[in-house]
Order: structure tokens, then C-alpha cells, then sequence
């Protein structure tokens, strides 16, 4: 330290004032990324020259000073402050990329930054630092290198020390920008040639780190021995939570995509490659074992991925999961998991199946086992002669099924724009993801539902036609029971869609126009108006000949009041109470399914006068009319008595001409009463057999049986009970029997010959010549609405009309006809 007296009495190479540093230093900073500091006052402020000096200067009262140096100006020497600044920096520098030095830094934070700032501002000494810090740089980096390879821990263990060599880096590399900030901020950035602290700390760190193949392999090793350990053993690794950060640290340095990714991805490949081989061909894993296998890995990869992984890795790794396990298994999964797991109604795990196959393109191979499995259900269901009765119900069970596979197994995700979702721990940013998957019908396997419906209905002609007309029956005969209106006509629709499957659409017209016709004869329908609205539908949507349901409720509205007349004139002619006993129906045969029957049953005479009444009546108020009595559909309303008092029995009109038959005798045999009631053979055995064989038998039959001989008798059962007064059992008219059904069919088989004739007569008329195949074609088309015939069936009516001479071949050409005018 120099003081004024010393400096007086030095000699002319003392340094004199020069050695006196301001006491304030101002440096223009054009660019600083830290606030601008308080420059520490010079140790040569503080001493007791410079407090003399300020005293004296505050001195008002003493006199001025002046001193006065003569002789050789002094040479400058070199600045010993600014050397011992940079000294001071390079030191720290040194210091802070030691790992493990006991050394301490030999100045505060604060005094290395003001130091770095005098040096690279005052002193331009910046350049000197520079090359100071890369030499510390490369050196520190170089033990970090050698530190890891002599490192003994091994496998997962290995990443600890990586990681913390990592770690320990990039803290002392921050720590070097701060206090180096003037040279980072002024001194680099003036020089374009050069890389930033960071840049250049991290650049020798990935040179020297990352390009070691030794230190690659040892990592690598690391991530392989974490990744097949948590898979082998199916549970989080005890040093899991060092694999974040671990990303963290490649990310930083640039490594996660072309290290860590790429790696894991090829991991994964590798394990679930031999993995699914060795689960499907050495354990001989079943289809529907494996299905929940590849799920659960699935699951864990997923959650795995969320813990350690960035997100936008997520989808990549389990896109790799899925195709190493499925890839060549699909059609095996296809064939053996999808059948079963669809009749045992997994939904669940039918939904689980179409997102994998999703996932590795494998719907067209998924889609084709459903379309095949739908169609070998349908025509094992059509095709169970024993059980025709339960075709409709589980028709429509898995019907049912198959669309709510659709809504909800069978559907693509579609995406809802939703919040974003929060970063992962080892995600770099928090990327939008959808919050609520909206389900969207997969129109490829709608197709294919409704194709293998349509094909399975063709494994047996007209019977599932026939089966759907009996089942709309029974609906409309028991209604609604209790339900509200929208679900009864949601149960009808079920219905008319199995209908839209079947080509026997006259088979189902004339099967449920017959059912329409005895349900509102023998008044059994729960409805009118569900009754017109089907028909409505039905004629509207389907099939324009459904237009004949008008004209039969037209014709029952006309005989009600028809009837109202008749019973107004037996009353003026003081014959009412005959009257109100009769019920008379009035239709016209061209609406109503009934053929004219050639004879009918004797019905007793008292009933004959009454029907003999009506007719006169009639014909008088309808001249050139005609009618004909059908009792097969009549019903009647006996009182009978019981030794447990007296019943009302509702009956059918043939039940009831055998049950008047016991007024007159006890007891008759099977051949007296076919005799008295002159009733067909058949029609009299069911008879019988609905009053001596059915729950409620009002006879007794001799022998005792279900079914009626020709040597049997039958009594009059008078100690039938019943917890009614009013008993019906005439439930046997509303059921079609075996041969009805029979003559219905014949009759449809007729139809469609006039049909075919008529269609081709039509074709042929207006096109004059067509060779077989144009006409056959034509032909099909023509009534393909109503039902779509065999060839071997076009083949016999065109020969037909052939030989009705309607056509002709031509004799140079036999495949080509000619129309006949």
C-alpha cells in the first residue's frame, strides 16, 4: 500500500501515483444477462493515506496541498490487479470442475463474478479465459470418462453413477455460467466462432460421454438388464425412479431419440417376438389365454411407459408390444378365440380382441371370423328342426348381440378435444390428449353382420319366413303386458328386421295374413291400433300387397253394423232374444286367407234356424250376394253344470256341437260321434283331444292317453272344477296346425308358379326373344321382392310355358325363346 510520503521520497523508477487504482470503475455494458453490481472499493481506499487524504479534504479550514513531481516520466509496468483476477477466475474454474476435490474455492461467488467482469470488460482478457475454461472443460470431462469405466457397480446398478455423473455435470456447468457471465454474455457472444459455456461443456460431454463405445455399451447393458428384469418378473424395479431421470439427462444432451429410444423400441421388439413363440408354441398357450396375455402385457407397458417415459414415446412402445406378440398370430386368434368368446357373450374381452387387432391392422382378418361365426350361429339356428318353436327368441338373442358387439366391441375411438394432460414425471411438456373417446360404428363389420344374417337365413327356404309371421303373432296376441308403448314397438322392430334377412317375403305374408285374420275373428288381438300400425309398416316399408289388412277391418267395422241391423229387426219382429245370442261375420273371400270348404259339420238344428234367419236377412238387404257358412273359425259360449256347480265354457263352434252331443247320452265312442257331427277325421281328433286330453278336460276318455284311437270312448266328466266361472278352452283354434300349415305352404308353392309364369310371359312380351341366361335373370328379377326362386324352378316353368306353346325355341339356336302372340 502507498501513502503520500512514501511516494516523495521514492526514487524516479518508483511507480508513484500510477499505483493509486480508482476507487469506482465504469464499464459500458452493451450486453449482460446479470443486473449491473456494485463494484467492492479498492483495498488502497481503506488505508490510512486515503483516510488522511478525505480528512483533509473535509477540512475547510486547512490550507491547500500541492505537490509537484519533477524528472523522467515513468514508464508504465504491467497491471498485476487484472493478472491476479484472471488468476483468481482460472483457479475457481479449476476448482468447480474437480469431482471430488476437497479444494475450496478461493473466493466467494460474488468476488469470481466481479473478478471475471474486471477481466474480460477492463482487462480483455477474455480470450485467455476462454481458453481456460475449455482446458478445465476437456479435463473434468475426461475424469468424468474415466471414472465410469473403473466404476465396479454393474447392470442396473451401473445407471446410479451415470447418472450422477450426469447430474453432477450439468450443476457445475450452471454454476460455471453464473460466475463466468461476463464472458459468456459479452466475450462469446461478440465472437460467432465460438460455442457458449454450455454449448461447449455439453458438446465435450457428448464427444467424450456418448462416442465412447465402452461407456455406450455399459449403459446400454443397463437399460437392457432394467427393462428384462421388470418384464421377466412383471414389477417395478428397485431402481426405477432413477430411469426419469436418467431421460432427463439424455434429453438434455440431446441422446433420447438416438440412444434411449431407438434402443428401448428394439428391446421390446426383441422380448415379445420370443416371448409370443414361445408362449403359443412351446406352452401351447389356448387363443383366448393368449388374448389375455397380449392384453396384460399391453397394460403394463402402457403403465410402465407412463412412469418412465415421455409421452410422446408412449404410443411407439405399445404400438411394438402389440405387433411383436400378434404378428402372425391374428388368424389363429381369429379362428379359435373370437367363436367362443362371442357365444359365451365376452364383451369385455370381444372389445379387448378389436383394439389389438386394430392396432396391427388386423381388422380385415377379424372382421372375416365374425362374418363366418355369425353366419354358422344363424344356420345352426334355422336349420334345428327339433327346436323351430325357439328359432324367432334366439334369432333375435343374437341379433341383439351382434348390434351391441357393434355400439360397443366393434367401434373405432374417436377423439373428443378434451384439457391436456399433465406432463409425465419424464415428459418434457405437457402435450393435448383427448379426455373422453367417443365410440364410432364400424361400418365394414355392420356390413358384415347383416350379410351373414342374410346368407344364414338361405340354409333352409321359407321356414324362417314362416317362424317370423308365428312369432308377430304371439306378440300381437299377448301385447304389451305391462310395458310402455316404446318398448313393445321396439320388440316388434327387432322382429322386422330379422324379416329384412329372409327372400321368402310371400312365405311371411300369407303366413302372418292368415295369423292377422284369426286373431281378429276370435277377437285375440291385445290391439287395434298397434294392429293397423304394424300393417301401416308393413305395407309402407316392405311389402304394398300388406294394403289387404285395410279391407278386412273395413269389412269387420261393415258386419258389426250389419249386425246391429239384423238384431234392430228380430227386435221389431219380437224375436230379440235369438238374436243377441248370434255373432255373424260377413267378409269378402278376395282379403281374407280362407279357401270355401266343399263340406262342413253338422251343427245342431236349433243353431241352423238361427244362421238360416240371418241369411234371409242378409240376401234381402244384398241381392245377388252369396254366402258361405265357415265354422272353423266359430266360437260359442256354453253353460254347463258340474257337481261343483255350473261353469261357462268358452268353446269353439266344433268343440261345441261335440259337447251338446252329451245332452242326449252318457257315453260315446270315437266312430258314433264322427258319425253325428260329420266332422273330418283329423279335425274331430284334435277336438276331442283339446276337451278329454288337455288341462282342462270337461270329458273322460277310455283308455287314458294323450293322443285319440279309433277304439276310444269318452264321457261326459262331471267332476271337472275350475277356480273360474267363465273357462276357455278353445286356445286350440288360435294354433296352426301341422296340416294347415302344410296346405298354407302348398298353397304359397302354387302361388309362386303363376308367379314365375306370369313374370316370364311379361319379360318375353315385351323383350320378343331372349336366350336363357338374359331371360333367367330377367325372371329373378321380376320377383325377387316377394321371394327369389331357384333356377331349377325357372328352368321347369319356362319349359312349361314351352309346351303351353306361350314360347318357342329357336331351331338354329336351342338357348334362345322366342315369344308366341
Amino acid at each position: 500500500m502507498s501513502d503520500v510520503f512514501t511516494l516523495l521520497s521514492l526514487p524516479e523508477t518508483s511507480k508513484a501515483f500510477t499505483s493509486l487504482s480508482s476507487t469506482v470503475i465504469t464499464v459500458a455494458e452493451t450486453v449482460s444477462a446479470s443486473p449491473p453490481r456494485k463494484t467492492r472499493r479498492l483495498d488502497s481506499d481503506l488505508d490510512s493515506a486515503s483516510a488522511s487524504r478525505s480528512r483533509r479534504v473535509d477540512n475547510k479550514d486547512s490550507g491547500t496541498i500541492r505537490i509537484k513531481v519533477a524528472g523522467i516520466p515513468l514508464k508504465s509496468s504491467p497491471d498485476n490487479r487484472s493478472d491476479a483476477d484472471v488468476a483468481l477466475v482460472t483457479r475457481s474454474i479449476r476448482v468447480l470442475l474437480a469431482r471430488g476435490s476437497d479444494v475450496l474455492l478461493p473466493a466467494t461467488f460474488e468476488q469470481i463474478y466481479g473478478a471475471c467482469r474486471s477481466a474480460v470488460t477492463i482487462s480483455n482478457k477474455g480470450e485467455g479465459l476462454f481458453t481456460s475454461v475449455k482446458l478445465e472443460l476437456e479435463k473434468s470431462v475426461g475424469s468424468l470418462v474415466k471414472d465410469l469405466l473403473v466404476e465396479r457397480r454393474a447392470d442396473v446398478e451401473w445407471l446410479v453413477p451415470f447418472i450422477e455423473a450426469c447430474a453432477w455435470f450439468e450443476k457445475q456447468v450452471g454454476l460455471l455460467r453464473s460466475v463466468l457471465t461476463y464472458l459468456d454474455r459479452i466475450y462469446i457472444m461478440e465472437r460467432k466462432d465460438l460455442l457458449s459455456i454450455r454449448e461447449l461443456a455439453y458438446d465435450l460431454f457428448s464427444s467424450r460421454v456418448f462416442e465412447s463405445g465402452d461407456i455406450m455399451q455399459k449403459l446400454r447393458a443397463s437399460i437392457q438388464s432394467w427393462i428384462e428384469w421388470e418384464r421377466t418378473n412383471r414389477v417395478g424395479h428397485e431402481l426405477r425412479d432413477h430411469v426419469p431421470d436418467l431421460i432427463r439427462h439424455l434429453y438434455d444432451h440431446g441422446q433420447y431419440t438416438r440412444l434411449f429410444e431407438p434402443l428401448y423400441i428394439e428391446l421390446t421388439n426383441k422380448y415379445y417376438t420370443a416371448e409370443s413363440t414361445e408362449r403359443v408354441e412351446k406352452l401351447k398357450e389356448t387363443a383366448q389365454e393368449f388374448l389375455h396375455h397380449c392384453q396384460s402385457r399391453r397394460d403394463e407397458e402402457i403403465q410402465r411407459a407412463e412412469i418412465c417415459l415421455p409421452q410422446a414415446s408412449w404410443a411407439a412402445v405399445v404400438d411394438t408390444t402389440d405387433k411383436s406378440l400378434l404378428t402372425g398370430r391374428l388368424e389363429w386368434l381369429a379362428k379359435d378365440a373370437l367363436g367362443e368368446l362371442i357365444d359365451t357373450k365376452q364383451e369385455t374381452d370381444l372389445a379387448d380382441m378389436y383394439m389389438l387387432f386394430a392396432r396391427v391392422d388386423g381388422l380385415r382378418i377379424l372382421q372375416a371370423a365374425f362374418k363366418l361365426h355369425v353366419q354358422t350361429t344363424v344356420r345352426k339356428i334355422v336349420k334345428d328342426v327339433e327346436h323351430d318353436e325357439d328359432m324367432v327368441p334366439c334369432l333375435l338373442e343374437f341379433k341383439a348381440f351382434g348390434d351391441k358387439l357393434l355400439l360397443n366391441a366393434f367401434a373405432d375411438e374417436e377423439p373428443v378435444a378434451g384439457d391436456a394432460a399433465p406432463p409425465s414425471k419424464a415428459s418434457t411438456s405437457a402435450i393435448p390428449v383427448p379426455s373422453v373417446p367417443k365410440k364410432v360404428l364400424n361400418k365394414d363389420f355392420g356390413y358384415a353382420l347383416i350379410d351373414a344374417f342374410q346368407t344364414g337365413f338361405k340354409a333352409r327356404r321359407n321356414k324362417p319366413a314362416e317362424m317370423i309371421a308365428k312369432h308377430l303373432d304371439r306378440a300381437m296376441r299377448k301385447g304389451q303386458k305391462g310395458k310402455k308403448d316404446e318398448d313393445f314397438q321396439a320388440e316388434l322392430d327387432a322382429v322386422l328386421g330379422l324379416y329384412r334377412f329372409t327372400d321368402d317375403k310371400d312365405v311371411f305374408r300369407t303366413f302372418y295374413h292368415r295369423a292377422l285374420a284369426k286373431r281378429l275373428l276370435l277377437e285375440r288381438s291385445a290391439s287395434d291400433d298397434f294392429e293397423k300400425a304394424m300393417l301401416k309398416r308393413l305395407k309402407e316399408q316392405y311389402d304394398p300387397e300388406f294394403g289387404m289388412g285395410d279391407h278386412m277391418f273395413n269389412d269387420l267395422a261393415l258386419s258389426r253394423d250389419s249386425l246391429q241391423e239384423y238384431i234392430d229387426h228380430r227386435t221389431r219382429v219380437g224375436d230379440a232374444a235369438s238374436a243377441q245370442k248370434l255373432s255373424v261375420m260377413v267378409l269378402q273371400r278376395s282379403f281374407w286367407p280362407f279357401a270355401a270348404r266343399t263340406e262342413d259339420v253338422d251343427i245342431p238344428p236349433h243353431m241352423q234356424e238361427d244362421l238360416a234367419k240371418y241369411s234371409a236377412f242378409y240376401k234381402s238387404k244384398h241381392q245377388g250376394h252369396k254366402l258361405d257358412w265357415d265354422h272353423a273359425l266359430g266360437t260359442a259360449l256354453l253353460r254347463a253344470r258340474f257337481k261343483n256347480g255350473e261353469k261357462e265354457l268358452s268353446v269353439s263352434l266344433y268343440q261345441a256341437v261335440v259337447l251338446l252331443l252329451f245332452n242326449d247320452s252318457t257315453e260315446l265312442s270315437f266312430s258314433d260321434t264322427k258319425v253325428q257331427t260329420r266332422m273330418e277325421d283329423a279335425e274331430l281328433r284334435r277336438t276331442l283331444q283339446s276337451l278329454a286330453c288337455g288341462k282342462k278336460r270337461v270329458l273322460k276318455k277310455h283308455p287314458p292317453g294323450k293322443d285319440v284311437n279309433d277304439g276310444d270312448t269318452f264321457q261326459f266328466n262331471a267332476d271337472f272344477t275350475d277356480q273360474r266361472y267363465q273357462v276357455h278352452i278353445n286356445s286350440i283354434q288360435a294354433k296352426e296346425t301341422l296340416e294347415e300349415s302344410k296346405r298354407t305352404q302348398t298353397s304359397i308353392e302354387g302361388d309362386r308358379k303363376h308367379a314365375l309364369d306370369a313374370a316370364i310371359v311379361r319379360v318375353m312380351k315385351a323383350r320378343k326373344e331372349l336366350h336363357y341366361e338374359a331371360l333367367k335373370t330377367a325372371t329373378i328379377d321380376a320377383v325377387k321382392s316377394h321371394f327369389v326362386p331357384e333356377v331349377s324352378s325357372i328352368k321347369k316353368r319356362i319349359q312349361g310355358l314351352v309346351e303351353q306353346e306361350y314360347l318357342r325355341r329357336d331351331e338354329t339356336d336351342m338357348n334362345l325363346y322366342i315369344y308366341v302372340a
